[in-house]
């Protein structure tokens, strides 16, 4: 079955400055899809060459088996939603959000049920009457949305619609979004530079970096699989420590010789400089009382278990973030996680002794 939208070989030059270099991508029908990355890493220009609002330097864009590699945005479809909601403000709700109707030229009694009907399900119910300065921020940003989706677009896009939004109405909204999404079954896309954000409500991740897609993968094989250091670094917290494989195959940390996994179908580096990626909560934690042997603190035969101390605690509600040091990786700083019970329980604070357990395929090893 052919993909709903196809980018081949998608560039994007201003002057001398490359935007996009060769982007390719497929995105299947009904797919909610995430284009995450960092400021000016081309995601917001991708979203405007597949609008029609910049024309891409090389490349071809097909949509339901069409070439609108040269439409202009009037001939393609697709709604779009911007970061400053872009509504007419001496417009009513319901003229805003029946705009794009009346310019189809639709009967007036259709353009009324259908504005009811959108106005409806974004949960505005009534106010069809209120002009934008009358309605708060999330309110402008769900009719923006009504009116990206009132004619029907086989796709949406959306341009950092959250942004401007404070943090509990972003959650908010960003999983209504997401319901309205799966309700409608319509293909979307949102630029966005908040990982928490595409983590929660993509299908795919297109992870983006100086004009390049770096990795495409559900949210759980972006977050635990990162292709690459800079993903590693930029999805989620991570440690990151500098070891080497010795010529037994084993990872070199310090002092430390731990087992580690390798992504599928990566080589086993031998000897080469690494850096070691894990995310903190794939470093467990048990206390370790004096005289205590740290394998007890496991289940027997556990690999990769060390004997740390607590240097910093950082508390960030239910649970915290616990800086260790441990003499076997020659005092280099890792972070786990760390319950506020779990610290209350075992009387542990800043100096406390631990045993660490470093879970041999969390680990990711990339060539420095």
């Amino acid at each position: 079955m052919p993909s709903f939208l196809k980018l081949e070989g998608i560039e994007k030059r201003f002057g001398t400055f490359t935007a996009l270099k060769g982007v390719d991508l497929e995105i299947e029908q009904g797919e909610f899809v995430c284009f995450l990355g960092p400021s000016g890493c081309g995601k917001t220009t991708l979203l405007r060459i597949i609008a029609g609002l910049e024309a891409q330097s090389a490349g071809r864009i097909e949509q339901a088996g069409r070439d609108i590699s040269r439409l202009p945005p009037s001939a393609r479809d697709y709604g779009i939603v911007f970061q400053s909601y872009a509504l007419f403000p001496n417009l009513t709700v319901a003229d805003n959000v029946g705009y794009g109707l009346v310019n189809r030229k639709m009967p007036k009694f259709q353009v009324r049920q259908r504005v009811e009907e959108l106005v409806r399900l974004v949960g505005l119910p009534g106010s069809e009457g209120k002009v934008p300065s009358q309605l708060s921020g999330g309110q402008q940003q769900r009719i923006a949305l009504a009116r990206a989706l009132a004619t029907a677009p086989g796709l949406l896009l959306l341009d950092e619609p959250l942004s401007a939004l404070d943090a509990i109405v972003r959650v908010h909204l960003r999983q209504e979004i997401r319901s309205l999404q799966r309700t409608l079954g319509v293909t979307t896309i949102m630029v966005t530079h908040d990982q928490e954000e595409a983590l929660s409500v993509a299908d795919r991740i297109v992870v983006m970096n100086h004009g390049v897609i770096e990795q495409v993968g559900t949210p759980q094989q972006v977050y635990r699989e990162p292709a690459s250091p800079f993903v590693a670094d930029f999805v989620g917290r991570v440690n990151v420590l500098s070891g080497q494989v010795d010529a037994a195959g084993h990872l070199r940390v310090g002092d430390a010789v731990l087992q580690f996994g390798l992504v599928q179908g990566q080589a086993r580096p031998r000897g080469q400089d690494l850096k070691v990626y894990l995310r903190p909560e794939d470093v467990l934690a048990q206390p370790l009382p004096p005289g205590s042997a740290m394998p007890e603190a496991f289940e027997p035969g556990a690999s990769n278990v060390l004997a740390a101390r607590i240097d910093k605690i950082e508390f960030l509600g239910a649970y915290c973030l616990a800086r260790v040091t441990s003499a076997s990786l020659g005092e280099q700083g890792l972070t786990t996680v760390l319950s506020m019970n779990f610290l209350a329980e075992h009387g542990l604070s800043v100096g406390s002794a631990l045993a660490l357990r470093l879970l041999p395929d969390r680990i990711r090893c990339f060539e420095q």
